[in-house]
């Protein structure tokens, strides 16, 4: 059955109380420009609970207002980004759609298919301009309703967005102890002049394939195995999950889709990392906006095991400390790497594989008063080589989302190796 979505109203929500005038000029840090200009997001997924006796009307109600409420907090959201620079914090308000779906939630979920999950949101990922944020609801025949939610990379992160949309939920819950988190990344991480760099390389519109691939918690097991080492002076010989899964898929991609090898070319993986924990001294853990960056290693093109991979990540990951932070906060030679880096990739001299990992993120306490997520999940991506590991709701394994180029994804998918490890229950309610 094809999924059809049909928008039904289109609002704009506004803060609750306007932003005072001290706080209309919300200045953009230099890790906020360096993100490229695209829409992060996140759909949650709420079955009608039996315990749930709200209407459509009412729920949708609750969310706005809370929405409403929260924006007060994270005032940002609701203004305009300009130049790349700074967001004029005027409650122009955030973009809000209400849908409908011409099945039940049950249905989708028995086989969903990751490229028409972007039906749930209100803009192509591309189409972000100069807004922070964009929210859509859709309500299934039997009750259950999607909340999607589109949030600008110039402005969070995936650890701030997980911030906001629990703190939202909270509102929406009645919490009253809601903390409003540091907001003045731009005094640690001053803005610098980023004209001619182009932070969208590697964004392509057409010929990308996303496929979801579910590893149990046995596999998992196996595959950490697979790289652990026998040497007991390691510190952590046994690979943690995303280690271990990324060793795993690095492997089979080269596999597959760089058979051939060329010698002009340079294999890397890139890593995203949380740097609030790598400052000195560290920021909380709620600090707001993007505070993260990515460890890139360069694996032997044939390597395999622990030493050919997951030792070089391991270094690369150590590196991104508290000096490199400092370099960060320079920012002249970071700019002058990124524009080596950028036009190696222009010239296609480099291969990169990028992994983001949610794991361990409270992505399923989001709870507007009508119960938890049954699923929450990320849409279909305009970046190709993007790996993001999302928590099966159980805990017991991990859903592995790969965004490549068509003719890649055709090897990649049907790599043996790789299907020897990958459950072949796809359905999400078990």
């Amino acid at each position: 059955m094809k999924l059809e979505v049909e928008a039904i109203s289109q609002d704009t929500v506004k803060p609750s109380f306007p932003t005072p005038p001290r706080l209309h000029h919300y200045q953009l840090s230099f890790l906020d420009q360096l993100q490229p200009l695209v829409f992060m997001p996140l759909v949650h997924f709420y079955p009608k609970y039996s315990d749930t006796n709200l209407t459509n009307i009412e729920q949708s109600d609750r969310i706005k207002k809370s929405l409403s409420d929260a924006l007060t907090r994270f005032y940002m959201l609701a203004g305009r980004v300009k130049d790349n620079l700074y967001v004029d914090c005027n409650d122009e308000g955030v973009h809000f759609v209400e849908a409908k779906a011409n099945c039940k939630l049950s249905e989708f979920l028995e086989d969903p298919i990751p490229g028409e999950l972007n039906k749930f949101l209100p803009f192509k990922l591309d189409e972000v301009n100069e807004l922070p944020a964009a929210v859509q609801i859709t309500f299934f025949n039997c009750g259950g309703l999607v909340i999607g939610v589109l949030m600008s990379h110039r402005i969070i992160d995936a650890l701030s967005f997980i911030l906001f949309l629990n703190s939202w939920a909270a509102i929406a819950r009645g919490h009253g102890n809601i903390v409003t988190p540091p907001m003045d990344s731009a005094t640690l991480f001053p803005p610098q002049e980023l004209s001619g760099l182009n932070m969208n390389i590697g964004i392509t519109k057409d010929n990308i394939v996303t496929k979801r691939f579910v590893f149990d918690a046995s596999a998992i097991g196996s595959i950490r195995e697979k790289y652990s080492s026998d040497d007991k002076s390691i510190e952590y010989p046994r690979p943690t999950r995303v280690e271990a899964l990324s060793a795993f898929i690095w492997s089979r991609f080269m596999a597959s889709t760089q058979s051939k090898p060329d010698p002009n070319k340079i294999y890397k993986i890139l890593h995203a990392l949380n740097l609030r924990t790598r400052t000195d001294p560290p920021l909380s853990y709620d600090y707001f906006g993007n505070i993260c960056r990515f460890a890139m290693s360069v694996p032997p093109r044939d390597a395999e095991g622990f030493y050919g991979i997951i030792k070089p990540m391991r270094e690369a990951i150590q590196k991104i400390d508290a000096d490199f932070v400092k370099i960060l906060q320079q920012g002249d030679a970071y700019l002058k790497y990124m524009k080596e880096n950028i036009s190696n990739f222009v010239k296609g001299e480099v291969v990169t594989l990028s992994f983001t990992s949610l794991c361990r993120f409270p992505l399923y306490e989001v709870d507007f008063g009508w119960g938890k997520p049954a699923w929450v999940t990320s849409a279909k991506f305009t970046f190709k080589n993007l790996i993001t590991f999302i928590d099966k709701k159980s805990g017991d394994g991990i859903e592995v989302w790969i965004n490549l180029k068509a003719e890649d994804m055709a090897k990649f998918e049907t790599d043996n190796e790789l299907l020897a490890f990958v459950s072949p229950k796809n359905f999400v309610l078990s």
